[in-house]
């Protein structure tokens, strides 16, 4: 159910032949990032493109009234920012690291010189792209059709597979209230009466702003997305 709201740009890097995947490690620069500090802007041109090496981001658009709409989290492994190169437009939203991250950049230069030299890159890069565009279709379909608390519910579902941990047994979501609720489309006062409910019920256990989820089969029913 979650690969339909994640992009899979993650798997790139290990399916490409080791000497593409050399090279294109050999042409990232690392470059790290605070809490809050932006990556790129809205209406901004791109020099090349991100790869997340660890942290997370969000991605957003400014609607009429100057709220974040938060389309997606990325995080570790996962490339960003190429759709802009490869239209040869600027950027459609904006990107801000919302915990301290190190993030890889690629040029423009070494980005076409790769997408030349690789046909492997380019099929995956192109594979990924396709699969963004469904994932954005997705997303769109359940702010405008989903109620609330279904939303709230699949976003929580969302982050805690953004946020899990290999080998660790616990998953805790740190996301702020409100970028949880410009996730989820929803103003942080409702958000909050949602995850008192949620609490209520014990499907989830909150400890400042950590989430864990108790009874995942349970909010993915809430979600309504069996």
């Amino acid at each position: 159910m979650i690969k339909k709201f994640t992009f899979n740009s993650q798997n790139i890097l290990n399916e490409l032949p080791s000497c593409d995947r050399e090279f294109l490690e050999n042409i990232m620069v690392d470059k790290k990032y605070r809490k809050n500090q932006p990556i790129f802007t809205e209406s901004t041109l791109p020099s090349g493109i991100f790869y997340m090496q660890s942290g997370k981001v969000k991605k957003y658009k400014m609607d009429n009234d100057g709220r974040e709409q938060i389309i997606y989290i990325y995080n570790a492994g996962e490339f960003f920012g190429y759709s802009s190169v490869l239209s040869e437009s600027s950027y459609g939203d904006t990107t801000v690291a919302i915990e301290n991250s190190v993030i890889s950049f690629i040029t423009i230069k070494d980005f076409n010189e790769i997408l030349k030299a690789s046909s492997s890159f380019s099929r995956l890069l192109l594979k990924s792209l396709s699969h963004e565009f469904s994932v954005l279709a997705n997303l769109m379909a359940v702010l405008s059709q989903r109620t609330v608390r279904e939303r709230v519910a699949l976003n929580l579902l969302i982050l805690h597979n953004k946020y899990k941990v290999d080998n660790k047994p616990n998953t805790y979501i740190m996301l702020s209230r409100s970028d949880l609720a410009n996730m989820a489309g929803t103003v942080v006062e409702t958000l909050a009466r949602v995850l008192h409910d949620f609490k209520h019920d014990k499907l989830i256990s909150t400890d400042g702003r950590k989430i864990e989820l108790l009874k995942i089969e349970r909010l993915i029913q809430v979600a309504n997305f069996y």
